[in-house]
C-alpha cells in the first residue's frame, strides 16, 4: 500500500509528488489523460526556459522527473473515492487505498447545459451515487454520461433503484454498460418537474419519468469526488486552506481544481505546498 496517491500527472500532481517521494514515502500517482496542458501549443510565462516549451514536453518532463525519483504512475480513471481512516480510490480496472491523497485533477468541468438542471439540484438531480443512491430506493433513476464513470455511478444505484437508465444525451455510449441499465443515446432537451424533478423530456418530444438524475459526464474531476466523502466544495472548486488541506483529514487539493490563478506556477506552488505538508503529518502519525 502506498503512503500517498495523488491523482493527476500534471504540474500540481507532479510537484506533490516529487516532495513527498523524496521524503521517502511511497507515491502512487493516478492518471488518465494529461488534460488541457497537453494541448497548450508555446509556454514562455514559466520560469527557467530560455525558450518557449510545449505544454506536452512540459508534462513529459515532469513526468520522466517523477518516475526518476521512483514514483509509480498507473494510467487509470478514477471513478470513485471513499474513506473509512484510510483513502480508497476505485478505477475501472482496480482499487487502491492509502492513508493520504491529493487531489489534483485540472479544473472541474461545467455541469451540462440542460435547462432545469441547476434547478433541480437537491430535488432529484445529484452529483453523487454513493451520497444520494439511497433516497431513491425503489424509484427509477437516471445516469447522464456516456462513460466508465457513468458506468460507476449506475452500478452503484443498480441495487437500490428500480431502474437505472444512462443518457448518453447524444453521444455514443463509450462503456460497456450490463444488462440491468438501460441505454438512451436520445439528445436531452429539459428537466420537467413540479417542485422536485419528475422526467426528462428529449429533443424529440418524447419524455421519461424519472425520481433522480445522476450527472456522470466525462472523467470525474477532483470536485466530483471530493463530494463523495463530505470534502467542501464551492461551485466546481474543492476548498482548501493555506496548506491545501480540505475538511477530510489526511486529504489535499492542489492547483486549478482549488480555482483560482489558473496557471502553471501557482499549480506547482500549490503541489509543493501540499507534498510538504503531507510529509510533516506522515511523520506525525509515525510518531504517535
Amino acid at each position: 500500500m502506498p503512503d500517498v496517491i495523488i491523482l493527476g500527472s500534471g504540474p500540481a500532481g507532479i510537484s506533490a509528488a516529487l516532495y513527498t517521494a523524496r521524503a521517502g514515502l511511497s507515491t502512487l500517482i493516478l492518471a488518465s489523460g494529461a488534460g488541457a496542458l497537453e494541448k497548450t501549443d508555446k509556454i514562455e510565462n514559466y520560469y527557467g526556459f530560455a525558450e518557449p516549451v510545449s505544454g506536452r514536453q512540459l508534462l513529459e518532463n515532469g513526468i520522466a522527473q517523477a518516475g526518476r525519483l521512483g514514483v509509480r504512475i498507473v494510467r487509470e480513471e478514477a471513478v470513485g473515492l471513499s474513506f473509512d481512516g484510510e483513502f480508497a480510490v476505485a478505477t475501472k480496472e482496480n482499487a487502491y487505498r492509502a492513508p493520504f491523497a491529493v487531489m489534483a485533477t485540472g479544473a472541474s468541468r461545467k455541469a451540462p447545459k440542460i435547462p432545469g438542471l441547476a434547478e433541480f439540484e437537491g430535488k432529484g438531480v445529484s452529483y453523487c451515487a454513493v451520497c444520494d443512491g439511497f433516497f431513491y430506493r425503489k424509484k427509477p433513476v437516471v445516469v447522464l454520461g456516456a462513460g466508465d464513470y457513468a458506468l460507476h455511478e449506475a452500478a452503484e444505484l443498480l441495487p437500490l433503484a428500480s431502474s437505472v437508465t444512462i443518457l448518453t444525451d447524444g453521444q455514443e455510449p463509450q462503456a460497456v454498460f450490463p444488462a440491468g441499465m438501460t441505454v438512451n443515446s436520445r439528445k436531452v432537451a429539459a428537466l420537467t418537474g413540479d417542485g422536485t424533478l419528475g422526467g426528462v423530456r428529449f429533443e424529440d418530444g418524447s419524455e421519461l419519468e424519472t425520481a433522480g438524475l445522476f450527472v456522470a459526464v466525462g472523467v470525474a474531476g477532483s470536485a466530483d469526488l471530493a463530494r463523495k466523502i463530505g470534502a467542501e466544495v464551492k461551485g466546481v472548486s474543492v476548498v482548501v486552506d493555506e496548506k491545501k488541506r480540505t475538511n477530510v483529514p489526511g486529504l489535499y487539493a492542489a492547483g486549478d481544481c482549488t480555482g483560482g490563478l489558473l496557471q502553471i506556477s501557482k499549480a506547482v506552488c500549490d503541489g509543493a505546498l501540499a507534498g510538504a505538508d503531507v510529509i510533516k503529518e506522515f511523520r506525525a502519525r509515525k510518531k504517535s
